[in-house]
């Protein structure tokens, strides 16, 4: 991921790019460019991001935390970027491939994630978690697939800072299995591969992500913390693209394998407008999911 700082329109206020990104995800209407002056900085763009959940009528079930490239992280005084995944946008694994709903000529893609599920709050106001520290709140470990999409198709060539300021470029979550032993297994296992229409576009595992997803999870609890967002009991953290990012279009199947664990199956499809008040599933109709344990 490279910024490209293009020419924009005039500048607008937080509360405004927040509007022009929730109303074009809940049309599922793509948006030709940024809305306004690209973020003067990751902060600006998690302001858009408080702003845009101000208006997204769901509760938040986790976070989801990507890594910003190293060429960027002196600039941005930051190493990785976050963004709230929403309850209704997160389902469990199921025997048929799970629906995920691509908004057209917007962005969407698939990624193999390593999972966090928390076990109980974290204290208020505690900004100095250490991944040791941050483990001792979990409850389990799972694989699953985040599904990235925004309406904005070019969301990861702006970079970050844009990244940041529409939801982290989040969709949807797909939970897999637990990994049993989490706790003393290996930061190289269980392997994971990702295909897209049968061909294989990356392979990963736990230490594909710096510091192992531990890193991700401490970093998240800081930030969450300093946002007055503490974590909760049962909120999910997803840890970072282990795989790589695998762009994905309407009528496309992807798998997701993680060695002999799990496999995990999703077939894109056009969104849907959100009917008023409703929160995600943009397909139109609901899909049942099987209890995959987790």
């Amino acid at each position: 991921m490279t910024e490209i700082l293009p020419k924009t329109e005039a500048a607008l206020a937080p509360a405004e790019v927040a509007r022009r990104f929730v109303t074009a995800r809940r049309a599922a209407r793509a948006l030709a460019g940024f809305p306004g002056s690209i973020p003067a900085d990751m902060a600006a763009g998690y302001l858009i991001q408080e702003a845009a959940i101000g208006l997204w009528p769901d509760e938040i079930a986790g976070w989801k935390v990507g890594r910003i490239p190293a060429e960027l992280q002196v600039a941005l005084a930051a190493d990785r970027v976050m963004g709230p995944v929403f309850a209704a946008n997160v389902s469990n694994a199921a025997k048929t491939p799970t629906p995920v709903f691509a908004i057209p000529g917007g962005f969407a893609a698939v990624e193999a994630e390593y999972i966090y599920r928390m076990g109980e709050d974290a204290p208020a106001g505690k900004t100095d978690w250490t991944p040791r520290d941050a483990l001792a709140l979990v409850e389990e470990e799972l694989v699953g697939v985040e599904f990235a999409g925004s309406p904005l198709a070019s969301i990861n060539i702006l970079g970050p800072r844009v990244v940041a300021a529409d939801f982290g470029n989040n969709a949807g979550l797909i939970l897999g299995r637990p990994i049993p032993d989490w706790r003393t297994r290996t930061d190289d296992w269980p392997p994971c591969e990702a295909w897209v229409d049968g061909k294989l576009v990356g392979r990963g595992a736990p230490s594909s992500l710096p510091g192992g997803p531990a890193a991700s999870l401490a970093f998240l609890m800081n930030a969450v913390a300093a946002r007055g967002r503490p974590l909760k009991r049962g909120q999910l953290v997803t840890t970072g693209a282990a795989s790589g990012i695998h762009d994905i279009e309407a009528g496309q199947t992807a798998r997701i394998t993680f060695g002999d664990l799990d496999e995990i199956r999703c077939i894109a499809h056009p969104a849907k407008p959100l009917p008023e008040g409703r929160a995600g599933g943009q397909g139109g109709s609901d899909h049942e999911h099987d209890d995959a344990g987790g």
